[in-house]
């Protein structure tokens, strides 16, 4: 089992640009946000612990999403990871959990944008998606929040060697090939 991970704020494109780099790869897309929304929408028990945490815009604790993302990760297939690990803590549990399964972190895709950018972003994604969780000021407190919780986790992958930092602004077609770049250089 390869990982990637790709990390960036609300807003960013990772998602976009996961699906289309796993799409090249034959790596499987686990979007940490859709397993989530699918917990919700389903009514687990884990459902109704995530749901009012998402809808102030906060983080999910630790241990639930480090349960959720064990569950789906299969032995011989190879992952891009959308939106996990978003905290030091998870990052470990994740390293805990890979050398388990005898497997390794690639790389990490770090994909920046400007605030004011994210925040025209999520508005246009709530109006063409009906997305309650994208309004401005949940928008606000899951961008203090990001900021907050992640930045530790780019010094962490920085540290080791494995963070590739990429311009999120510009095209699709753009930021996928300044992705590609950053990847030939793993």
């Amino acid at each position: 089992m390869r990982l990637i991970l790709f990390i960036g704020p609300p807003g960013s494109g990772k998602g976009t640009q996961a699906q289309c780099l796993a799409q090249e790869l034959g790596y499987h897309h686990l979007v940490m946000g859709d397993l989530l929304r699918q917990e919700i929408q389903a009514q687990t028990p884990l459902g109704q612990k995530i749901q009012p945490l998402l809808e102030a815009g906060l983080l999910v604790p630790d241990e639930l999403v480090i349960d959720l993302v064990a569950h789906h990760l299969q032995n011989g297939a190879d992952y891009i990871l959308d939106g996990f690990p978003r905290t030091v803590p998870q990052a470990q549990a994740l390293d805990r959990l890979l050398n388990e399964k005898g497997a390794s972190l690639q790389t990490v895709i770090f994909l920046d944008v400007p605030e004011e950018e994210l925040m025209g972003r999520l508005l246009k994604r709530s109006e063409l998606e009906g997305r309650t969780d994208d309004n401005p000021e949940t928008i606000q407190r899951r961008l203090v929040e990001y900021r907050q919780k992640t930045q530790p986790l780019l010094d962490f992958y920085e540290a080791r060697g494995l963070l590739r930092r990429i311009s999120g602004v510009g095209s699709i077609p753009q930021i996928t090939e300044r992705i590609k770049k950053a990847m030939e250089m793993c």
